[in-house]
């Protein structure tokens, strides 16, 4: 089994469906050469982290579903900010800033289903948690 190092940062619709999610999540980690299995936790925020789509995405994966308030996504750095993301939750990033919130490199940037984006990150060696 690969160490679990990547995180992979998922912003959603209100009732996004699970199937659309984890289409989305296997198509970004296959895309890139990554092994699901490698998968650490999906990260969301915190508003979002009890739709039924998350929780079983995380499920299918078999990874918990971290979540972190849009005030510590904000102070994430991202390269793919956005103004709409930010009038609407007080975030300018959900995928990248989550994928990217315990620190680490991104490897995917954020990538659009209809409902959903999903980011990529590996964790570094030593990372902080601020959850």
């Amino acid at each position: 089994m690969p160490f679990r190092d990547l995180v992979v940062g998922v912003g959603a619709a209100r009732g996004v469906a699970a199937g659309e999610l984890y289409g989305l999540v296997l198509r970004v980690l296959h895309g890139a050469g990554l092994a699901p299995a490698a998968v650490a936790e999906l990260a969301t925020l915190r508003e979002r982290a009890a739709e039924p789509g998350l929780t079983a995405a995380a499920a299918r994966l078999g990874v918990p579903l971290a979540a972190y308030p849009a005030e510590v996504l904000a102070r994430v750095a991202v390269p793919h900010p956005s103004t709409a993301v930010r009038a609407a939750v007080g975030t300018a990033s959900v995928a990248e800033a989550a994928a990217l919130a315990r620190g680490g490199t991104l490897l995917v940037a954020k990538t659009r289903s209809p409902r959903a984006t999903c980011a990529v990150a590996r964790l570094a060696a030593a990372e902080g948690d601020d959850r």
